[in-house]
């Protein structure tokens, strides 16, 4: 049956502090899902995984178990790399999971190391995570000496190394490839497409690059079975477990809480986080990240699940232009994302424009340059953002910011440019009038 607010996998020894030692995580039944996936065959845990229904958690949803299913065969070399670069704006589940359950990620990177026949593989950890990386630092050296990692892991013959790296503060890293020339020390600038990391990626090998929260998932899917995580997701879905979100911005009680994927944006906001803040309304919630298009107030009865917030349609520029971007009626065409679990909640004394014109500095000074369209494009949009939040708007204003944003989407090397360009043509969509009456009020002072 599906998941209530009691069932907690990820997040089951938050507060404990002896789970973040090896002694009081086994004391926990930490390490006895490694034991048991050492028994099992590689094709018998990717097989477990795919029935598990468990979706990257990093930001794009994919299935984790077909993702492991991309690396060839005969691959002599293969990586796992742990994305814990977390910078996207809203989102901060991936340090507080690595500061409370530091074994349980590395639990989760042994047994999916194992199924993919990788040995030397990589967490990669955003650097100004002082607090978590020692934690995890301590995690891993006390996994080394236990035996856990290293040439024979727990006496089955094999080998699983695990490097921990820090990463320098730089939000493209977040991007799997940018992340991956950043391991091999080069820039951290994407690379094209294919071949994908999964066929060519980290020294030239085949590379799987899961975000901690999916990792964290695997040793519960071992343990209990693909079926009962499958179970926890909504009914007839393709989502399996629960899903971490960051609620911040304007809500009474802002946190990091795992909830069932059918909570809806509305009880989220109202029954978890004690409503608005102040006894307000709320205007708009940016569902999973800055990088994501906003829900407006009367879409917010849509759960929190990936396949509610997305569509397979194109985006079309006129459609922009007229502000018809999104489909306003069914709740499952909003075309939008679940993305990194990110949930600002905006209240109704907002500035929409102001909103929009910091998200686009943002993304203005994370573009990495390599390619012309976010290079060029994040930088008018911020710029354009700037003149209207500050009263200096000219008429047309919108549709430039329209325009621009459309020739973003679609044509950047990685999901950068679309980062910036969706939330912008979202905006703009659904706040129209905000944005022609700063073009307005400008164009009158």
């Amino acid at each position: 049956m599906p998941a209530d607010f009691d069932t907690k996998i990820v997040t089951q020894n938050f507060g404990k502090e002896d789970a973040k030692t090896i002694a009081g995580y086994e004391k926990l039944g930490g390490y006895q899902a490694a034991r048991k996936a050492l028994n099992m065959t590689r094709e018998d845990l990717v097989a477990e995984v795919k029935a598990s229904n468990l979706r990257g958690r990093g930001g794009a949803g994919f299935p984790t178990g077909v993702k492991w299913g991309f690396v060839p065969k005969d691959a002599k070399e293969v990586h796992l790399v742990c994305n814990c670069d977390e910078s996207e704006p809203g989102t901060c589940k991936d340090r507080e999971l690595v500061y409370w359950d530091p074994h349980r990620l590395i639990e989760g990177m042994i047994i999916s190391a194992y199924a993919l026949g990788a040995e030397h593989n990589y967490l990669y950890i955003r650097g100004e995570m002082m607090r978590e990386v020692l934690v995890l630092y301590k995690a891993v050296e006390e996994a080394y000496e236990r035996g856990y990692l290293g040439e024979n892991i727990f006496g089955s013959g094999v080998r699983c190394e695990l490097t921990v790296h820090r990463g320098a503060g730089a939000y493209i890293c977040g991007e799997e490839t940018a992340l991956l020339n950043s391991l091999e020390g080069l820039r951290g600038q994407p690379r094209l497409k294919p071949p994908f990391p999964a066929v060519k990626g980290l020294f030239g090998n085949p590379t799987i690059v899961n975000n901690v929260e999916t990792l964290m998932n695997v040793p519960s899917i071992v343990d209990k079975g693909g079926a009962w995580f499958a179970g926890l997701g909504p009914e007839g879905g393709r989502s399996g477990g629960t899903r971490i979100v960051c609620v911040s911005g304007h809500v009474e009680k802002p946190g990091v809480y795992e909830l069932p994927m059918t909570i809806s944006f509305r009880e989220l906001i109202d029954d978890v986080c004690g409503g608005v803040w102040k006894g307000r309304q709320v205007k708009a919630v940016i569902p999973g990240g800055s990088s994501m298009p906003p829900l407006s107030v009367d879409e917010l009865d849509v759960p929190i699940e990936f396949d509610a917030l997305m569509t397979d349609e194109r985006i079309k520029p006129v459609e922009v232009l007229r502000g018809q971007l999104f489909d306003m009626g069914g709740g499952r065409n909003l075309r939008t994302m679940a993305g990194s679990g990110g949930i600002v909640v905006i209240d109704d004394h907002a500035d929409i424009v102001k909103v929009c014109w910091r998200i686009m500095k943002f993304y203005a000074h994370e573009s990495c340059g390599q390619c012309t369209p976010c290079r060029e494009g994040t930088g008018w949009l911020e710029k354009v953002c700037r003149r209207l939040a500050h009263g200096g708007g000219k008429p047309g204003d919108a549709d430039l910011l329209a325009t621009i944003a459309h020739g973003i989407a679609g044509n950047s090397i990685c999901p950068l440019g679309e980062a910036a360009a969706w939330p912008m043509m979202g905006f703009l969509t659904k706040f129209r009038d905000e944005f022609e009456a700063k073009c307005a009020s400008g164009a009158a002072a």
